[in-house]
């Protein structure tokens, strides 16, 4: 039997003293872990020698390639115009939040400009939703696509939405169970390698970052939001990778409705033309980005308005075995909140509306658990609007009606009434790129 390269504990004491990992003793932990050389009690103390000591820009590039390198890489190369030139690809990632639909509108509006958009989405965990799931409220869609459809979607109608194959990264879904359960989720360069090494690995040209900070993201401060977005566009631009990000606020849910298919209706309105003014701003200035990084200078306003935007998602969503003509799934029972007194919304916790939203059956506390489509929260009013005692202020919706009185305790305390002047805050506070790093 060959000695391993290596010894993790000597690696673990480096970490934990606050020492730098040289760039083999990175490839050689992670090459080990995957392949379960290394236990995972050993990988859980350096998780948590990391998130205590933190990793300098090339361990963090290192760890990141390291995990890159663990499974395949994709190639969207052949993607070409008519006169042969290369379509250079751009995509979206966003930390998560509560009624966070934009991927949605968001995909076949950049599509729509020729820019193909090879989106790699997950489920919902816990108050954050999914993409996937939301989708799946669509009669037939399919969320699982082999690399050969995905790729032949993209050349056709340039955009698609699907699940990320087992390829990709393993080590880090090998990582993230276990950081899952040892209080190491918080460690930003693990969060960052994490996300990025599947983003470079999906082979996109460009990347735009949507970090979120506030009461409903991960990220609670925008100090933190800001060193997690340097952090990922570092690895991006040490990479290649065309990568921007913008720092947006959580504090307060996106749009009007967190859930599956009453986000998909929102969706629906903001690429007909409509929609929640918070989403239609954050949908353009991601969109922007997008197209900017891929070398193309348009408004997308403009294919929001005259409908080449919501003709790129009929495509493809057929693409994808679904009906876009379809009604969407309606909740067995609802149940509505209303205003306990007259006066200006000044908050809507976002955590509480997302935790609501997961209790009433939209998300799910395990990876196996099944969600509801129908279920989630509708909301009649933003902060900074005028209510009346009395008028709905939230619709719960759920086809379990025992999953209300736990949804009610989620939002106990979560919507402010006052009578003073309410001060708004930007929903993008930020822009970092590479010449900010």
């Amino acid at each position: 039997m060959t000695a391993p390269a290596h010894d993790v504990v000597d690696l673990i004491r480096t970490k934990r003293d606050g020492g730098t990992l040289a760039p083999d003793q990175i490839s050689w932990l992670i090459g080990a872990y995957t392949d379960g050389t290394v236990a995972d009690e050993q990988m859980s103390a350096m998780a948590m020698a990391i998130l205590l000591r933190g990793m300098d820009r090339a361990e963090i590039a290192q760890w990141t390639q390291a995990m890159i390198s663990s499974g395949e890489r994709m190639d969207f190369s052949s993607l070409t115009r008519a006169d042969g030139t290369r379509r250079r690809t751009s995509d979206k990632h966003s930390t998560g939040g509560v009624g966070d639909k934009i991927t949605l509108p968001l995909a076949p509006l950049v599509a729509s400009f020729g820019v193909p958009v090879p989106q790699l989405s997950g489920r919902g965990l816990g108050h954050t939703g999914g993409t996937l799931d939301k989708l799946e409220s669509i009669p037939g869609w399919q969320a699982h696509l082999s690399n050969e459809q995905m790729l032949d979607q993209l050349d056709r109608i340039g955009a698609v939405i699907c699940a990320a194959g087992s390829g990709l990264a393993p080590a880090d879904r090998k990582l993230y169970a276990l950081r899952d359960v040892t209080g190491t989720v918080e460690a930003i360069p693990l969060i960052a390698s994490s996300i990025m090494s599947k983003k470079i690995a999906e082979g996109t040209d460009a990347l735009v970052l949507d970090v979120k900070a506030g009461a409903g993201a991960f990220m609670k401060t925008r100090a933190d939001a800001e060193e997690l977005a340097r952090t990922m566009v570092a690895l991006g631009t040490d990479a290649g990778v065309s990568t921007t990000a913008l720092i947006t606020g959580m504090d307060a849910p996106l749009g009007l409705t967190a859930g599956n298919a009453v986000e998909v209706e929102e969706s629906l309105e903001v690429l007909a033309g409509g929609g929640p003014a918070d989403v239609v701003e954050l949908t353009l200035a991601l969109a922007e980005e997008m197209l900017a990084g891929a070398g193309v200078e348009a408004d997308p306003a403009e294919h929001l308005a005259n409908g080449k935007a919501m003709d790129c998602w009929r495509q493809m969503i057929r693409a994808q075995g679904g009906d876009p003509e379809a009604p969407l799934p309606e909740p067995k029972h609802t149940h509505t909140i209303t205003a306990p007194a007259s006066g200006t919304l000044s908050r809507l916790d976002a955590y509480a509306v997302g935790v609501a939203a997961w209790r009433l059956g939209a998300g799910r506390a395990r990876k196996e658990d099944p969600v509801q489509a129908a279920a989630g929260v509708r909301m009649h009013a933003k902060p900074g609007e005028r209510v009346t005692a009395g008028q709905p202020l939230l619709t719960l919706t759920t086809d379990e009606e025992s999953r209300v009185p736990r949804a009610e305790e989620a939002l106990a305390g979560a919507a402010e009434i006052a009578d003073s002047a309410w001060q708004p805050k930007p929903l993008v506070s930020a822009r970092v790129s590479a010449e900010d790093l």
